[in-house]
């Protein structure tokens, strides 16, 4: 992972390992999250249901190819993320600032493809580019693996999105790339569809009951909401 380092330090949103405490600083007086009971206030599950093994994207599949080594841990026990205050902040830190210094931009216009899932190393990304760059600084920061979650989703319109869940003692947060806010899983506007095991990163499982996939991820990434 050097010569990724080494390209993040170089280029537009500089987020090398080495410039994490000036980010836990400037974010250092955000809010913190409440943690939620096993079942949100309108009786929602606080955790995603999980149902039958699916298929993986094939933007993860083509991310593992080019990133050789990133993707080849192998199966773990799977471990949620101890939702304290301090734990809770430091996810939103992170949400936060890669949401600020990540210029939104589709695949097309950034690699003239449809549908390519990369860490943002020239500082532009969209919605999988952001959730990624989350994941890797997360794991960094000692996060365990097996809680930061990979998740397709469709929003309103039907169109694919991608976000990172994370999975912790109280329920699941999602960091979104259009939303500031870390926010539980049951307060998004979308209809989760699949996203990583726990248990194996290389494996995805359904979300809730089975609904058609979408046809890619990318999507055109606004400015996040406050």
């Amino acid at each position: 992972m050097n010569g990724l380092n080494a390209k993040i330090r170089s280029k537009g949103a500089r987020v090398a390992a080495a410039l994490l405490p000036a980010c836990a600083l400037v974010m250092a007086s955000l809010p913190v999250a409440a943690p939620l009971p096993a079942r949100a206030a309108d009786g929602a599950p606080a955790f995603q249901p999980v149902g039958a093994p699916t298929t993986v994207p094939f933007g993860w599949a083509d991310f593992c190819r080019r990133y050789q080594g990133a993707c080849d841990a192998g199966p773990a026990e799977a471990l949620d993320v101890v939702a304290a205050p301090r734990t809770m902040k430091e996810i939103d830190r992170v949400n936060r600032w890669v949401n600020a210094h990540v210029e939104a931009v589709t695949d097309m216009d950034h690699f003239g493809v449809i549908d390519r899932w990369d860490y943002p190393t020239d500082g532009r990304g969209d919605c999988e580019d952001y959730a990624l760059l989350k994941r890797k600084i997360l794991m960094e920061e000692g996060f365990p693996r097996q809680a930061l979650l990979m998740t397709v989703v469709k929003d309103s319109s039907d169109q694919g999105h991608a976000v990172l869940t994370v999975k912790t003692t109280t329920g699941d947060y999602v960091l979104d790339n259009l939303n500031n806010d870390v926010k539980p899983w049951t307060r998004t506007p979308y209809r989760f569809v699949k996203r990583q095991s726990q248990e194996d990163q290389n494996a995805w499982v359904q979300i809730g009951d089975p609904t058609s996939e979408p046809a890619y991820v990318s999507r055109d990434a606004a400015s996040p909401r406050r």
